[in-house]
């Protein structure tokens, strides 16, 4: 016992060790992140100082005008709105024609939408694309929470046993530190560490383990009067750094597999105690492996680097020098407005002066024989203050890739529509690199959320999910009716496209009639599917009968060997026949000769159903002739 204590000692304190190295190897990326923050908040009068610290530099002088044009700000709200509208939605796509993985696509794709919807994942993204947009990379952790989910039970303690889910974190890069920071992506690091401070009182909870507090580093917002011009002060938010209490960091090391450790290894320490130590818990590589449980999306990926780069730290230097423009032109109309009054020392009450100024209807006494105290001719604002401040305005497009018509919704002059357009495409592939590095990073967290079911959902469990029409459907499955392995994910990118223009291009489709039957009709099936592509919705409440037939087939194929299942006579035995005819040609169900009987004995009895409809129908038609 006494050896193993020490073990655990030992443990935690070189874990402790490896996260002090990593955290000082990546300080200079903290203070460009916190600098960034300031900058966004609209303190932007900070500096990165030698001494490792983000600090403020006051006035110069008392009349110095400080005032904080953000344009930073109004920059970063055009690209969020624009990553806003990227298609998120994921399609998973058979490996073959094969109706068992058309099936597994189907409900592997219905099953990614619906936990999805359940982590609420579209606020995730949201808050993911907030954080890289201005520290220039955010990280999801997707893991299997085992208190989520239906309640199966209780244990001995009367606590709820539920069937467990998996759920998605967004977490800030504060948290992450590679073993690399020159790595060039999570594939390429041999562990990572992810670092969040807790409650003491949490982490007994979860972990069963009394820990001592410690004073931890938190970000905090604060007002900070550093703006402000002649006779006035503005406060700004300043994001500085505070210590609390009560708290203790949990440090969680992912190692990936080795030839010595197969499985890996993960670490979890607080303070100088040992919380969990053992192999990786979950599968979330490709080919069944253990892995991180982390995906990374970038605003601008950075070369030789792990962490990417915020377009807010190119467009700091651009702030700054257009703050100084706006606020020597600002001094300059002071100077005009309220002159400068050259004085004969002596002449007048020079405490009065100052204090009062030349107010109108001041009476002006000055000592006899003196000069009279005159302005001193300012002149006029130069026009370089102007030129400057414009060619600032144009940079600020250059390095952003937002222009004035995603920004202000301006156009320069008489513009025709497909200029425009040209302008709108030119500012979509500016942001081309954003969009594809999210578009991956959500792929990979639909892909890790099949393997967590694939890898815990070893028994049949119930889970609500929405089909083809959109009504919601109760479905029984379990991982092994997920194939992973052989399904490949697909993301559209909808940055491109608004609405009104997919609208314009199905309705083209139709006048050309891509959409339509050879007859010039449209099916209810293609109905259903143009109201959704129009953005009308998929009327659930309007059921497509023919697609319910479908559905009901399909069913029937799946359940055909394990029940004795009849034809019913209400049942469209047309459509019946098409899909079970497509499943008696799969190779599987050839082979299976019990299957390959009951099959063909099903659609005989839809085939005699339909000769006998077909004929009452030819009987009635002779008789209401008669």
């Amino acid at each position: 016992m006494k050896e193993k204590k020490i073990f655990a000692e030992d443990i935690a304190a070189e874990v402790r060790k490896d996260y002090e190295r990593r955290r000082e190897d990546r300080k200079p990326l903290e203070l460009q992140w916190q600098l960034n923050m300031n900058f966004v908040n609209g303190n932007q009068y900070m500096q990165i100082m030698p001494t490792g610290e983000v600090e403020e530099f006051g006035k110069q002088y008392f009349w110095q005008e400080r005032e904080v044009y953000n344009h930073i700000a109004s920059v970063l709200e055009t690209r969020m709105s624009k990553l806003m509208r990227v298609n998120t939605g994921v399609t998973v796509r058979p490996f073959s024609n094969d109706e068992t993985d058309i099936q597994s696509a189907k409900l592997s794709t219905a099953l990614i939408s619906a936990v999805a919807e359940q982590n609420d994942l579209p606020s995730l993204i949201n808050d993911a694309v907030a954080w890289s947009e201005v520290a220039g990379s955010c990280f999801f952790k997707v893991v299997w929470d085992k208190d989520m989910g239906e309640k199966i039970g209780e244990d001995k303690q009367k606590n709820p046993v539920r069937v467990g889910e998996a759920r998605v974190i967004v977490v800030p890069p504060f948290e992450i530190f590679p073993d690399n920071v020159c790595a060039n992506s999570l594939d390429d690091c041999a562990s990572v560490i992810h670092a969040k401070a807790y409650p003491v009182s949490e982490i007994e909870d979860r972990w069963g383990v009394k820990v001592d507090g410690e004073e931890v580093n938190v970000f905090t917002l604060d007002n900070a009067s550093v703006a402000g011009g002649l006779g006035y002060n503005a406060s700004v938010g300043n994001v500085i750094s505070s210590t609390v209490d009560g708290y203790a960091i949990v440090i969680e090391r992912y190692t990936r597999p080795t030839k010595d450790m197969p499985d890996g290894e993960l670490v979890i320490t607080a303070g100088d105690k040992l919380l969990y130590y053992g192999a990786l818990p979950y599968i979330t590589d490709v080919q069944g492996k253990r892995g991180f449980p982390f995906a990374q999306t970038n605003c601008i990926k950075k070369v030789g680097s792990f962490f990417g780069t915020s377009v807010v730290e190119r467009m700091i230097p651009l702030q700054r020098s257009y703050n100084a423009v706006k606020n020597r032109k600002h001094e300059y109309l002071n100077r005009i407005s309220m002159g400068i009054l050259a004085v004969e020392d002596g002449s007048v009450d020079m405490d009065n002066l100052e204090e009062e100024g030349l107010s109108p209807g001041k009476v002006l006494i000055y000592r006899q024989g003196s000069n009279i105290p005159r302005f001193i001719e300012s002149g006029s604002v130069p026009a370089d203050f102007t030129y400057e401040e414009e060619r600032l305005l144009s940079e600020f497009v250059t390095v952003s890739g937002v222009s004035e018509l995603s920004k202000y919704s301006q156009t320069y002059g008489n513009m025709s529509g497909k200029a425009i357009s040209l302008l709108v495409n030119q500012d979509d592939t500016r942001m081309s690199l954003t969009t594809a590095s999210l578009r991956l990073c959500i792929k990979r967290v639909c892909r890790m959320m099949l393997y967590l079911y694939k890898q815990f959902a070893t028994e049949k469990r119930l889970k609500r999910i929405a089909g083809d029409n959109g009504e919601p459907e109760l479905r029984y499955f379990c991982g092994n009716d997920l194939q992973c392995e052989d399904i490949v994910f697909n993301t559209q990118d909808d940055v491109t496209e608004t609405l009104s223009e997919r609208r314009n291009m199905v309705l083209e489709l139709i006048r050309m009639g891509v959409l339509t039957e050879a007859d010039g009709s449209v099916s209810p099936r293609t109905k259903v599917k143009i109201l959704e592509m129009l953005g009308i919705g998929n009327w659930e409440s309007a059921k497509d009968v023919d697609e319910t037939q479908r559905k009901r087939a399909m069913r029937e194929n799946l359940s055909l060997g394990k029940e004795n299942i009849c034809a019913c006579p209400y049942d469209d035995h047309d459509i019946h026949i098409e899909e079970h005819i497509k499943c008696l040609l799969e190779e599987s169900v050839i082979k299976d000769k019990k299957l390959y009987t009951l099959m063909d004995a099903h659609i005989k009895e839809h085939q005699m159903f339909a000769l006998s409809e077909s004929a009452e129908s030819t009987l009635n038609g002779e008789n209401k002739d008669i």
